[in-house]
């Protein structure tokens, strides 16, 4: 009998807090929207700022096409971190699939920087030009490893 009026207690304790949960998921629920309006602005400024320098980059081939690549993959993961936070509106949680999928695209977006700056730069050295290698193979793992870990996602989350 009293093991039932101590776990009664406990539960009670355990429901009793400072705050109503209602109160923590409003203010919680603003400061998401208020993250998604900044993570929107710093979008929409990095499309402009990569409007402006893609025309103002001389050569426009292939230097400012490159960088236009870059900084169009660097814009989409922006929007992909927002799409995330939006998303947490609608299921409550955070998606791991969503982040996994940003982790792809940076990797993929500084392979291309690095093979660019590679095939764009004469005289590098034999040293900065090895590290270069190192660098997009290590880039290349990681892209390979997100890749399994979206199909493992992916496929848990079939077997439901």
């Amino acid at each position: 009998m009293r093991d039932m009026a101590d776990s009664e207690k406990v539960k009670k304790e355990i429901e009793t807090s400072i705050l109503p949960d209602k109160y923590v998921d409003l203010v919680e629920d603003v400061f998401h929207a208020a993250l998604a309006v900044v993570l929107l602005g710093i979008g929409i400024g990095a499309f402009i700022f990569s409007l402006k320098r893609l025309f103002e980059t001389t050569p426009f081939f292939p230097n400012g096409m490159i960088q236009g690549v870059n900084d169009i993959l660097f814009i989409v993961i922006i929007l992909e971190i927002l799409r995330t936070v939006i998303s947490r509106f609608t299921d409550g949680v955070y998606q791991l699939d969503k982040f996994l999928i940003i982790g792809v695209i940076a990797a993929v977006r500084h392979i291309l920087t690095v093979g660019a700056s590679l095939t764009l730069q004469l005289g590098k050295t034999d040293n900065a030009f090895e590290r270069a290698v190192v660098e997009m193979g290590l880039n290349a793992l990681i892209v390979v490893g997100l890749v399994l870990a979206i199909f493992m996602s992916k496929s848990a989350h079939r077997k439901r």
